[in-house]
């Protein structure tokens, strides 16, 4: 009998590995220096790619950038602010000089700024949410997915939030930018089809260094009774789908919205 379950685990195994094999391909992923990011970088560097690292911040980069090294990738680390075209334009010449193709793109810096009142955000804070939720996330791919539409194909995977079909107060404008993700998924799914495959993944509440601003007091007293799982997640719980979707066994799958929230409902 033990040997069965050997000969069955050896061979689901070796199936598995080769479905999440992403040797030699290149991964950037912006708002990869932390939380949910860093999970995906790393995720994807253990299974044979390498990346580019990009956040606001060069040296928390670089940090990560270390990381992917120790496992025997090669990554670049970029400071880029993704709310500012000129920016990105930047940051997609440096990841195509040193690497020669962007095989998957990952949309995932956010932010989501605290306000006492509407009326408080003012102008310039709106518009910075617009630019890194919404903006930025549409000129990466644009600029990515029609290199990717005329090379060999890729993967984008943009990161939304399930504020975007769950709103609540005080999330007004990133909700609606999240909104528009979710819509842009599908849009781009036909604008770079058939060679490239666009998804979303709709995340819900998740114990990342963000989540150390909250009263989890509360918050753990709320999952009780509106988190079907009864807790928040865990950064690493967001990297199966990534893999899945970026991969050889989301193949058919394109213009998709994946809620990964445990069960969350307002």
């Amino acid at each position: 009998m033990s040997s069965t379950r050997g000969w069955v685990k050896g061979k689901v195994g070796g199936v598995l590995d080769q479905l999440f094999d992403f040797t030699d391909k290149v991964v950037l992923v912006t708002g990869g220096s932390r939380g949910l990011g860093r999970a995906m970088v790393l995720a994807f560097a253990e299974r044979g790619a390498d990346a580019v690292i990009t956040s606001r911040k060069q040296d928390n980069c670089e940090r990560v950038a270390e990381e992917v090294g120790a496992m025997g990738r090669q990554a670049l680390a970029y400071g880029c602010h993704v709310g500012h075209w000129e920016e990105i334009d930047a940051l997609v010449d440096a990841a195509y000089e040193r690497f020669g193709k962007v095989d998957v793109l990952v949309n995932n810096a956010g932010m989501s700024p605290l306000y006492p009142n509407l009326s408080a955000v003012t102008e310039e804070l709106f518009d910075k949410v617009v630019g890194v939720n919404l903006k930025g996330p549409y000129r990466l791919s644009a600029l990515i997915g029609e290199r990717m539409a005329a090379g060999d194909g890729g993967a984008i995977i943009n990161v939304s939030s399930n504020a975007a079909v769950q709103p609540t107060p005080n999330s007004e404008p990133y909700g609606a930018c999240k909104a528009g993700i979710n819509s842009l998924t599908l849009s781009l799914a036909h604008a770079f089809g058939p060679r490239v495959r666009v998804n979303c993944i709709q995340p819900g509440p998740f114990l990342t260094d963000i989540s150390k601003a909250w009263d989890m007091d509360a918050f753990n007293k709320r999952a009780k009774t509106n988190i079907a799982l009864q807790r928040g997640g865990e950064a690493d719980e967001v990297v199966g789908a990534a893999l899945y979707l970026a991969g050889p066994t989301g193949s058919y799958t394109t213009g998709a919205v994946i809620a990964i929230d445990g069960g969350s409902r307002v």
